[in-house]
């Protein structure tokens, strides 16, 4: 990996240049990956990300924080489920899209896809008054 936190491909006898990928593009290929899981609500990002998107301007890495190691590449992610979806199989489902989308779109292996749920939303605000009121 370059100092200027860029990941440099490896491409072999590749004598044209060199190829370089930059963590933010990692960012936006994990977070289109798990917000087309069925069962993410949304992902979650930062109070910066959240006044971007009122400004009219869509972020597809919202809620992706992406760490370059020692060890290799670590992902982690923020979002909310669904109400009444398994966690742990959506989670999963993440988790292999993401890994997949990388593997095929740049060719990296991640080493870690942590998921982080940050939230739960319901479809329809009364199921969510009532749920309250049981409590």
């Amino acid at each position: 990996m370059s100092e200027n936190n860029l990941l440099e491909m490896n491409q072999g006898n590749n004598s044209l240049g060199k190829v370089e990928i930059a963590p933010e593009v990692i960012e936006v290929i994990a977070g289109i990956a798990a917000s087309e899981v069925e069962g993410v609500a949304q992902m979650r990002g930062n109070f910066a990300s959240g006044v971007v998107e009122r400004l009219g301007k869509k972020n597809h890495g919202k809620g992706v924080k992406v760490e370059l190691t020692e060890n290799g590449i670590i992902i982690d992610v923020f979002c909310a489920m669904k109400f009444g979806v398994s966690i742990p199989n959506v989670a999963q489902k993440v988790q292999d899209n993401i890994r997949q989308a990388l593997l095929n779109m740049t060719a990296l292996d991640i080493d870690e896809v942590n998921i982080h749920v940050v939230g739960v939303l319901f479809d329809n605000p009364k199921q969510e008054q009532q749920i309250e009121q049981e409590m």
